[in-house]
């Protein structure tokens, strides 16, 4: 069971760091969800694969699961989906200004060259030139 709990991981980390090194925001955002999955498995791994036991120890059971990973994977699960919103929006909102939800373009990256050219370039004022 803990093979493919580990191969699970390890395929969902895997998954997750290509798509974050795609050159769209969509699947950016796809990898980083990928990549909390995986660190949600792995935390809830963490405190033992064990079937049938309660959370807490009583005096009629025999033995309990670790509550803490628990936990923590829930605390993990709501900060991911609020990142995950956060990302989406801003994503989104570059998507509608932009055009194109492209992480970085040589066309972007001219045009930003350009235009600090032009900036960096005295005006006719700073000059002297003005008639």
């Amino acid at each position: 069971m803990e093979l493919l709990v580990a191969s699970g991981i390890g395929a969902m980390t895997a998954s997750g760091i290509y798509l974050l090194l795609r050159g769209r925001t969509f699947p950016v955002i796809v990898g980083i969800a990928l990549l909390s999955y995986a660190v949600n498995v792995f935390l809830f791994s963490t405190g033992g694969l064990t079937i049938d036991m309660p959370p807490v120890l009583s005096e009629d059971a025999d033995g309990y699961t670790d509550p803490l990973p628990q936990a923590l994977v829930l605390t993990a699960i709501v900060i991911s989906f609020g990142m995950s919103a956060v990302i989406t929006i801003l994503a989104l909102r570059a998507y509608l200004e932009c055009g194109t939800d492209e992480v970085d373009t040589p066309e972007q990256d001219a045009t930003v060259e350009e235009e600090e050219s032009v900036s960096a370039q005295p005006s006719d004022a700073a000059r002297g030139d003005t008639p």
